[in-house]
């Protein structure tokens, strides 16, 4: 039976026999195939082997897993060293071995997905080695082919550019992240998602104020963000304040959209059960309707821990002060030095992608008894 696994082996192996008898590129003039280049060719006779194991059968467990680790990352690093030959036209066969190189490695992913580790270590080590692989070949991917079909760095530039203007900025990327982040984003959602969070509860307390209070945030929520944020910069300033009022606006109504829904979650029995203990509104509230609100409390902090930097930085294009990550970018652009714009977007990336990960964790510790965080 022809499974997922042995597909891509048996793609993998067609693409290394044509990378054997196509072109690999044109060097001053003079072409080259891969049986000119030791390494490479030793990559693809391995690859071949590897993959006719797999669909044999002959490979597997903890053999397969170390060979299929190796392979397709040595298999990338001659690839990239490839690409610091001089005056090359790169052709099919190295097109070739680049698509063999990251089957390998997507063959290795899918030998990890389809383990079921016995111990919750091992669970959470898998958890995080697949997607920190993916993310690593991404960039191989990116890295090879912006070099490889010579993308003009105004367009595009390749990650070990990125990389160097990353470490050779960071005083100026950490006084952007201060400003932006540590400033306007965290105590914009601190203020926007706890004045929701009360206005919800108040909400809840006054059904009238459903009626009233709902369709305003709505409209509050539809407003264009490029409209409001200069209305901002001139009411409180050029500094982070301003900033941190657009980011309250753009998290207050996911906030109460999910925390008024999330209190009107229990039941009826749940309520008169605790109406029979002579629990009063306040006691119901916080022992019975509160916990089952909390994973819409916490899908709606998750959603605002990224909306809330997306809504700084596009806030500081409208007027800031000579630091910030839309500053940066808006500046570098213009200056055409796209290597810091991505290094800027690197750390709002990094950033956005903690913040959002300290609130998932936050969220297992609060709602541990969810039936979405139950094994087995």
């Amino acid at each position: 039976m022809m499974t997922f696994r042995n597909t891509l082996a048996l793609m993998a192996a067609v693409l290394c026999l044509l990378a054997l008898v196509l072109p690999m590129g044109n060097v001053a003039g003079i072409s080259l195939s891969l049986w000119d280049d030791t390494g490479l060719l030793f990559f693809a006779l391995v690859l071949i082997a590897a993959a006719t194991g797999i669909i044999s059968g002959k490979l597997t467990g903890r053999a397969a897993d170390i060979l299929m680790l190796v392979l397709p990352h040595a298999g990338a690093w001659y690839l990239l060293a490839r690409l610091d030959i001089a005056d090359q036209d790169l052709q099919s066969g190295y097109w070739c071995l680049v698509m063999a190189s990251w089957l390998a490695a997507w063959i290795f992913v899918d030998q990890l997905s389809a383990k079921k580790p016995k111990t919750l270590s091992l669970q959470r080590l898998y958890g995080v080695v697949v997607p920190v692989l993916f993310g690593v070949w991404l960039l191989l991917l990116w890295e090879i082919l912006v070099r490889g079909f010579g993308v003009p760095t105004v367009l595009l530039p390749p990650p070990s550019m990125i990389g160097v203007r990353f470490a050779a900025s960071t005083a100026i990327l950490w006084a952007d992240f201060q400003q932006t982040f540590l400033k306007a984003v965290l105590i914009g959602y601190a203020l926007g998602c706890g004045s929701a969070f009360l206005t919800a509860i108040l909400i809840d307390r006054v059904p009238f104020l459903q009626r009233g209070l709902l369709p305003i945030g709505n409209l509050v929520s539809a407003l264009p963000i490029i409209g409001v944020a200069p209305i901002m910069v001139m009411w409180f300033g050029f500094d982070w304040q301003s900033k941190a009022a657009v980011v309250i606006i753009m998290t207050f109504f996911p906030m109460l959209v999910n925390t008024v829904a999330g209190l009107s979650i229990s039941s009826q029995m749940e309520k008169d059960m605790m109406k029979t203990y002579a629990a009063g509104y306040w006691q119901s509230l916080i022992k019975l309707r509160l916990p089952s609100a909390l994973p819409f409390i916490f899908n709606a902090l998750k959603i605002n821990s990224t909306l809330a930097m997306i809504g700084a930085i596009v806030a500081e294009f409208f007027g800031t002060p000579i630091v910030g990550m839309g500053f940066r970018i808006s500046t570098e652009v213009g200056r055409m030095n796209v290597d810091m714009v991505w290094a800027e977007i690197a750390v709002a990336a990094l950033a956005g992608t903690a913040f959002y990960g300290v609130m998932n964790v936050i969220e297992r510790a609060c709602t541990f008894w969810h039936p979405s965080f139950r094994n087995g």
